[in-house]
């Protein structure tokens, strides 16, 4: 490799290494928009994946097989995301299509929704597209069949650019709250109740960034204090998943 083909590689492989970041940073806005999903009567998602790098060593090598490969079918508890592996991976065999896998979201190198054909997310893709002349990115965004949009301008929340305000909470949050009152008031014990992972509905709404649901949960005797299994608070899981607007009121 020349040396010119060194320093191009070695530019592209920051790029990377800052994309996989950027995903873990803001892979809140990911989990919301599955948790309102699940909500939906009538699904909005073309697609919504987690891309895991997988390894596999060798006998002989120094460094392991890495390959970064989608999953879909995603649960997230607020530490562990769990998914199924779509595709069959070309380089490794200690894993395969079809595979239920666990990974922390500190490990996850990509994530990725699609609504209304626009996408969401999609880090490494972005540095990929940036890279590519104007007709490669053409001819990239038809295989896919979606709307990649500008590759140094990457959305995380549907309808930002006119609605700043969904980078706060999600619309369906907001317009769900009498009835999400309603519901609450109604069944005062699933305020208080607890799974066998020691999890409450204010932890799994404070995951999603909810806080009008914690406000009404908070108002009818919710726990703050209260821990899962693994000793995590809402405060805890808001100021890991980054969500700012929730910290004033679960301290």
């Amino acid at each position: 490799m020349s040396q010119d083909n060194n320093i191009v590689f070695a530019k592209q492989n920051e790029k990377m290494k800052a994309a996989y970041l950027k995903a873990q940073d803001t892979f809140n806005y990911f989990w919301r928009e599955i948790y309102w999903e699940a909500k939906r009567v009538v699904p909005a998602h073309n697609l919504s994946l987690v891309k895991i790098p997988f390894q596999q060593m060798a006998e002989g090598d120094d460094q392991p097989t890495v390959e970064h490969m989608w999953i879909s079918e995603i649960a997230f508890d607020g530490e562990h995301i769990t998914g199924v592996l779509m595709n069959s991976p070309n380089l490794l065999t200690n894993v395969a299509e079809g595979d239920t896998v666990t990974r922390k979201v500190s490990e996850i190198s990509d994530w990725m929704l699609a609504i209304d054909r626009k996408t969401y997310g999609g880090y490494t893709i972005q540095v990929l597209r940036s890279d590519m002349t104007e007709e490669a990115r053409k001819q990239h965004d038809e295989a896919w069949g979606l709307d990649f949009g500008d590759p140094n301008n990457i959305l995380v929340a549907y309808q930002q650019e006119d609605n700043e305000e969904h980078l706060i909470e999600h619309p369906m949050s907001k317009v769900m709250e009498q009835p999400a009152r309603d519901y609450f008031e109604a069944n005062l014990d699933v305020v208080k109740a607890v799974d066998e992972n020691g999890v409450t509905r204010l932890h799994t709404e404070t995951i999603a960034g909810n806080k009008t649901a914690v406000d009404i949960l908070l108002e009818l005797g919710a726990d703050k204090t209260a821990k899962t299994n693994t000793g995590k608070t809402a405060l805890d899981f808001a100021t890991a998943l980054n969500w700012s607007h929730l910290l004033p009121v679960l301290k």
